[in-house]
């Protein structure tokens, strides 16, 4: 198959089943959004948002492209940069894992790393992102460039309404009795969830949440620093919907760790932390007794293990 250009290279994912991690009734599907050419799921995000900003005029041929990242959305705007003609700065918390920064420089990107606030290498929090979220929006000033702002555009959303929910429906040929995903924007959670409710309104759709960070299940943050990174940033996302989510599931940084490994030793399967959170919740969602025995499961494989 030829393509025109990388951007034709995101989306349709394999979903795969994943029957030797998890052996109980029910089964777990997850998309490998780790085969995406710059390695997550945000890649679909970053298509999204920059073709409908090219699309609408906001952003003009040329115009630098500005961003806040933990690394994966970085990388998706990176390879659609690289595509479209666009020079991409990114900001992003200097305690997110080296091999992103590395990786984003490697794609063309200049990276800006930005000192923690109150978080610790490998534990990046809420005010970690907002400190480099700042330094973004003052580079968009100085550079005239468009800022991406990925938490506030709804485009996100939208990408994986159309692309990812259906995809899943399509491969696997019948409808999902559960949806788990971590949140970060909630921008893969929620358009998954619509795309998934409107076939099957009795799916039911569970947020993962990281153990004592949990403002969607409207409990105090206890625990801001945690391993998922990308995601459990301990405030409710600005476009969250909160009627698409049925359930909110927490997971610890030892029970990712121990999935994590999981999934590569059994699975062969290398990804972040983060899938697998999803996967640990995919379990836990089949073990509850809310689907009967011969349920489905989908999640996905957000990215890859290489990026930490």
């Amino acid at each position: 198959m030829l393509v025109a250009s990388t951007i034709d290279l995101i989306g349709k994912t394999p979903l795969v089943a994943l029957d030797r991690v998890y052996r109980g009734s029910g089964r777990i599907v997850a998309k490998a959004e780790f085969l995406q050419p710059g390695g997550s799921i945000k890649d679909r995000a970053a298509r999204a948002i920059l073709l409908a900003a090219r699309e609408d005029g906001r952003l003009k041929p040329g115009m630098p492209v500005i961003e806040m990242t933990s690394g994966n959305m970085g990388s998706g705007l990176a390879v659609v940069c690289a595509a479209l003609g666009h020079p991409l700065v990114v900001t992003m918390s200097a305690g997110n894992s080296p091999a992103r920064a590395k990786m984003l420089e490697g794609l063309g990107a200049e990276v800006i790393l930005v000192a923690q606030v109150d978080g610790s290498p490998g534990q990046v929090t809420g005010r970690d992102i907002e400190s480099a979220s700042e330094e973004a929006r003052r580079i968009v000033r100085d550079r005239n460039g468009f800022y991406v702002d990925q938490f506030h555009a709804a485009e996100g959303i939208t990408a994986h309404e159309t692309t990812t929910g259906p995809e899943i429906l399509e491969q696997l040929g019948r409808l999902v009795d559960g949806w788990v995903a971590a949140v970060g924007t909630g921008c893969t959670f929620m358009g998954v969830a619509k795309a998934l409710k409107s076939a099957n309104a009795g799916t039911i759709c569970a947020a993962v949440e990281p153990r004592g960070c949990r403002p969607l299940a409207g409990e105090p943050v206890t625990k801001a620093r945690h391993v998922l990174q990308g995601t459990g940033y301990g405030s409710v996302p600005p476009h969250w919907d909160p009627t698409l989510m049925d359930i909110s599931l927490a997971v610890s940084d030892d029970d990712a760790e121990k999935w994590r490994h999981e999934l590569a030793s059994k699975e062969g399967l290398y990804v972040g932390y983060s899938a697998a959170a999803n996967v640990c919740a995919a379990a836990a969602l089949l073990r509850s007794g809310r689907l009967n025995t011969e349920a489905v499961v989908a999640t996905v494989l957000c990215d890859t293990g290489l990026k930490y």
